[in-house]
């Protein structure tokens, strides 16, 4: 019997607990979940892959996840999928415009290989907000990003904060 292994990709700039809520409920689909820790700069990264993917392994070792790895990747999503063996996509769906951009991506993916197909997960409606470009955000401008991350990832993104500067008038 052939192992389904599915792949979650993401940047994980800070891993937040809605990253955290599809780790969670992705592994429950599949025999083997590869987190892959990617590269994007133009993201505007706050913390180095190296940073990202310890914060997410840590985040993981939490969930107490047995069927969960996470790997590090710069490559073409199918490829690297291709190369872990993978027969399903995993991403994570907040909003309409969510949607939108995803569903390009799945479109793109299954063109350039169609034996690996591209799951949805709907955000928790609890965590439907969070997302890591507003909780950078909202931390750089001194404010409290306790719901939306675990409390490791907020006292990291507090000491990144304080290293590289707070922004606005408070």
């Amino acid at each position: 019997m052939t192992q389904r292994i599915g792949i979650y990709p993401g940047t994980f700039d800070p891993i937040t607990l809605g990253h955290a809520d599809i780790i969670r409920r992705g592994s429950k689909l599949v025999d083997k979940l590869i987190i892959g820790v990617t590269t994007n700069p133009s993201k505007n990264p706050m913390f180095t892959t190296e940073e990202r993917f310890a914060s997410v392994e840590r985040e993981v070792k939490q969930l107490g996840l047995t069927n969960v790895e996470v790997v590090g990747f710069n490559a073409l999503l199918v490829k690297f999928a291709q190369q872990q063996g993978a027969s399903v996509i995993i991403r994570g769906l907040r909003a309409v415009a969510d949607f939108e951009y995803e569903y390009q991506m799945a479109g793109m993916n299954q063109q350039l290989d169609d034996d690996i197909e591209t799951v949805f997960l709907m955000a928790d409606v609890s965590l439907q907000p969070i997302a890591s470009k507003l909780v950078k955000e909202i931390a750089l401008y001194g404010g409290d990003i306790t719901p939306f991350v675990s409390e490791p990832v907020r006292a990291e993104v507090n000491v990144r904060v304080e290293k590289i500067g707070r922004k606005g008038d408070i």
